[in-house]
């Protein structure tokens, strides 16, 4: 799977090259996504947030009426 995504963003960067600016940067930022996700173990974009000290099915527990 690796390779998969190691050769899309190969070849978004090569489209990249003959791009006008505003594609060129897109295609640049999904490149960048695929060397990401072609990496074992990384994670994309944000760290995953704690988890919740409280279940969301206790707070929202209750008859249903408004």
């Amino acid at each position: 799977m690796e390779e998969f995504y190691s050769g899309f963003a190969q070849r978004a960067r090569d489209l990249a090259e003959k791009a006008n600016p505003f594609t060129r940067r897109r295609l640049l930022d999904l490149a960048q996504r695929y060397e990401l996700k072609s990496r074992p173990g990384a994670t994309y974009g944000r760290p995953s947030p704690p988890p919740r000290a409280t279940p969301p099915t206790v707070l929202f527990s209750g008859s249903g009426e408004a």
